[in-house]
């Protein structure tokens, strides 16, 4: 694994949605760094990736309503533990719970174990609404996948969402978890 600057020398072998991640960023004029890896699935190897990004990769959870009718991605530190009741209160919303992969496909074109923020990019009629802890807004740089958990990607964090977020037409809602550690 190592950090090389920009998007791969060619598309082959990289799905169309990463192809858009990479597509977005250049078109923004956005800096950023990507390693190639094995599947993250695992928090343990999303450290690994931490540690060679020098940032801080967020837990990406995708969540609804008991009706689902109320789409969230929220973004946590990893050290973080979630807490459905603490969230709740500060979104007005009861009875959260984790989302299925088939609305994870459809509003975001993401699978588990992919979940990014650049999937919003895919979200055109704004179902989803991006709730973001704001521990997570105070790092200098933002570690995340690129709609695919084979590579990752380390961009300014002040980039993220004060220029790719309009871009995608999305807002943040800002939350404040709880810092126990996992």
């Amino acid at each position: 694994m190592e950090l090389v600057k920009g998007r791969p020398l060619t598309n082959e072998g990289r799905l169309d949605k990463e192809i858009r991640v990479y597509d977005l960023l250049d078109s923004l004029g956005i800096e950023y760094l990507r390693a190639d890896h094995e599947a993250a699935f695992t928090m343990e190897a999303c450290q690994e990736i931490d540690r060679l990004l020098d940032c801080m990769i967020c837990k990406n959870l995708f969540l609804c309503n008991r009706q689902k009718t109320d789409f969230y991605l929220l973004l946590i530190p990893g050290g973080k533990v979630f807490k459905t009741k603490e969230l709740s209160k500060q979104i007005n919303s009861a009875r959260l719970s984790f989302a299925g992969a088939e609305e994870m496909e459809e509003f975001l074109d993401i699978t588990p174990g992919s979940v990014s923020v650049m999937g919003l990019m895919n979200d055109k009629e704004n179902r989803v609404r991006l709730l973001v802890d704001k521990d997570v807004l105070e790092s200098e740089f933002f570690g995340c996948h690129p709609c695919m958990n084979t590579s990752s990607l380390k961009l300014k964090t002040k980039d993220v969402f004060e220029r790719v977020l309009p871009a995608m037409h999305h807002d943040m809602t800002i939350v404040t978890l709880p810092g126990e550690e996992a």
